[in-house]
C-alpha cells in the first residue's frame, strides 16, 4: 500500500490484466503478474493526484467469474469509505472490463468517481500503452468534474459511460466504444479533463455482496440453423436465467421460441438481446422472432448487449428479485437516459 503524501488521494485498486501481464517464461504466454505497487510505478513520473495503492489480485480478466467482480465492487465502497479518497481507479483486463465497469455502476452509491482502465499491451512490451492509460485515468478520477457520473471507463484518451461501453476491437490501442450511450468525455496525455454534460442517473440497484451467491445465467446465441440443444442443457445445468443472444433486432427460430415458452412458464428468467453492435431490441417479427420471443415470456434487452444483459440479470437474481420487477429494471436501464426535467 502506498502512503501519501496529501491527505486527500486517489485509491488504485489492482486486478490484474494486461496491464500488469509479462510473459514470466521466455515464449510462454504473457500472464497477469505485477503487482499494483509495479503497476503504478510504470508511471515514471508524478501522478496528477496522490495514489494509494491496494491489491485486490492478479488474474487476466478473461478468467473472472461473477463472484470474482462483486469481489471488486466491495472493494470499491471499501475504498470510498475513506473520506479522503477523491475517488477510485480500478486496472483490470479488457477481456471483461465491460461486465466487471457496469456491475460497478449499477451498485454504485456515490458520488465520486469509480474509473476503469487497463492495456491492450502487456507490460514487458517495448512500448506499453498501460502507463498513459492509468496516468490519465487518475486524472479523471481525481477530477471534480467527474463527480456524480458514476463509473466510467478511461481508454486511449477517451471517457465513456459504463453503461452500454464494450471492447470494440481486438488489438488496436483504441479498444472501446459506446455507440449507442455515447461519449462521456475525453482526457489529454498531461492530464486535461474534458466532459460533457452530466446524464440523469438512477437509484442505484442494492448491493449483494458474495454471501449472497451467485445463480446461475447462461448466453446461448442463436445462429443460422440453431436448435434448442443448448438452451436445454443450459436448463438442465440449473441455469436461473438465460441470456438469449439473437440476430437482427432480437430474433431466434420457431424452436429456439417454443423452448423459451418452456423455460419461463417453469419461472426461468429470459432476457432478448442481440449481436449486432449497435441498435436497440424491439420485438417486431413472428414465426419465432423477437415477437414471439416476447409473447413467450422472454424479457427485450434494450440497448443492452449480451454482456451487460447477464450483468443486470445476474444481479437481480442475486437479489432474489420477481420477474415482473426485472422486466421494470431492464426497461428503465436499458435506454438512453431522458434529458433532465422529463
Amino acid at each position: 500500500m502506498t502512503t501519501t503524501d496529501s491527505p486527500a488521494h486517489v485509491v488504485l485498486l489492482a486486478t490484474g490484466g494486461t496491464i500488469s501481464s509479462r510473459a514470466t517464461v521466455p515464449g510462454a504466454g504473457a500472464v497477469a503478474s505485477d503487482t499494483g505497487e509495479q503497476v503504478f510505478a510504470s508511471l515514471g513520473s508524478a501522478a496528477r493526484f496522490p495514489v494509494r495503492v491496494v491489491d485486490v489480485f492478479q488474474k487476466g480478466s478473461y478468467l473472472l467469474a461473477v463472484d470474482d467482480m462483486i469481489t471488486i465492487c466491495a472493494m470499491i465502497k471499501d475504498a470510498l469509505q475513506d473520506p479522503l479518497a477523491l475517488g477510485v481507479v480500478v486496472t483490470h483486463g479488457t477481456d471483461t472490463m465491460e461486465e466487471t465497469a457496469y456491475l460497478a455502476d449499477l451498485v454504485h452509491d456515490d458520488q465520486r468517481p469509480v474509473v476503469f482502465t487497463g492495456a491492450q499491451l502487456a507490460a514487458d512490451s517495448a512500448f506499453p500503452d498501460g502507463p498513459a492509460n492509468l496516468a490519465r485515468a487518475i486524472a479523471v478520477a481525481g477530477s471534480p468534474e467527474a463527480r456524480g457520473r458514476g463509473v466510467l471507463v478511461a481508454f486511449a484518451g477517451t471517457v465513456f459511460p459504463a453503461s452500454g461501453v464494450r471492447k470494440s476491437h481486438t488489438t488496436r490501442l483504441e479498444a472501446f466504444a459506446n455507440p449507442d450511450f455515447g461519449v462521456a468525455g475525453h482526457v489529454s496525455d498531461t492530464g486535461e479533463v474534458q466532459l460533457g454534460d452530466a446524464p440523469p442517473r438512477l437509484a442505484p440497484l442494492p448491493f449483494a455482496g458474495a454471501e449472497a451467491g451467485s445463480p446461475r445465467v447462461d448466453v446461448i446465441p442463436s445462429y443460422p440453423g440453431a436448435d434448442a440443444t443448448l438452451l436445454r442443457a443450459a436448463l438442465e445445468a440449473g441455469a436461473a436465467g438465460i441470456v438469449l443472444q439473437g440476430t437482427g433486432n432480437g430474433n431466434a427460430n420457431a424452436e429456439l421460441c417454443a423452448e423459451v415458452a418452456a423455460a419461463t412458464a417453469a419461472g426461468v428468467v429470459v432476457v432478448t438481446s442481440t449481436r449486432v453492435h449497435a441498435g436497440e431490441v424491439v420485438p417486431v417479427y413472428g414465426a419465432g422472432g423477437g415477437a414471439d420471443l416476447k409473447a413467450a415470456g422472454a424479457i427485450p434487452s434494450g440497448l443492452l448487449r449480451p454482456s451487460q444483459s447477464l450483468i443486470l440479470l445476474s444481479l437481480l437474481l442475486r437479489l432474489g428479485t420477481p420477474r415482473d420487477r426485472i422486466a421494470q429494471v431492464f426497461a428503465a436501464r436499458a435506454r438512453l437516459p431522458a434529458p433532465s426535467g422529463e
